[in-house]
């Protein structure tokens, strides 16, 4: 199986058990890019700015990233998968709070500011999920929403009604999922937790 991790120098990817293709426009692809990218069998996507730095990005930049990035990978990726029996699986990292429609807004996100940046992640979502369905059986796309991503060395941080989730499991049950087929095209915090303690025998 080719697996790319779009991010993979990023928090959730580990670069040092990775081939690295070190790229910086992710608007056009160059032949080389697309020439390493060939008939990849899965993706999974984590470009994205971390929590910490997000109010320092503009929007319309936080839009590039989140939403457009992940639109023009995932087209990008069918292009080039040859194979279509298994159809090529594509995973878009989102979060816990991320809404698809105003009306489902968690007070969470209006109270700090952040529901624009929540449901422009919610349409980024929406794309991507929209995009295998029109492309029926040559994509399957999925969203996984974790929650707030814990690490060993990393101060482990408590926010109210965000739950937690170990890297380690964040990433076992992702890779999981790669392998056997995804269960639903939305993976929540708990989900995972779930799975990567079935896949483990917990």
């Amino acid at each position: 199986m080719k697996l790319i991790v779009g991010g993979s120098t990023g928090f959730v990817g580990d670069s040092t058990k990775l081939k690295s293709i070190i790229y910086d426009n992710f608007e056009s692809y160059s032949n080389s890019v697309k020439r390493e990218l060939e008939d990849t069998d899965a993706c999974i996507w984590t470009i994205a700015v971390t929590p910490s730095k997000l109010k320092t990005v503009p929007f319309e930049d936080a839009c590039e990233i989140f939403r457009d990035y992940a639109a023009i990978g995932i087209r990008a990726l069918t292009d080039l998968y040859h194979d279509q029996d298994p159809p090529l699986h594509f995973i878009y990292i989102s979060g816990h709070f991320v809404p698809r429609s105003p009306a489902e807004v968690p007070k969470e996100l209006a109270n700090s500011g952040l529901m624009n940046f929540g449901l422009m992640r919610g349409e980024a979502e929406s794309r991507i999920l929209a995009y295998a369905e029109h492309y029926k059986g040559s994509v399957q796309s999925y969203v996984a929403e974790p929650g707030l991503i814990e690490a060993p060395g990393r101060e482990r941080q408590i926010i109210p009604e965000l739950p937690n989730i170990d890297l380690r499991e964040f990433v076992a049950a992702l890779l999981d999922q790669v392998v056997n087929g995804l269960e639903k095209d939305t993976l929540l915090n708990n989900d995972m937790i779930r799975i990567k303690q079935r896949a483990s025998g917990e």
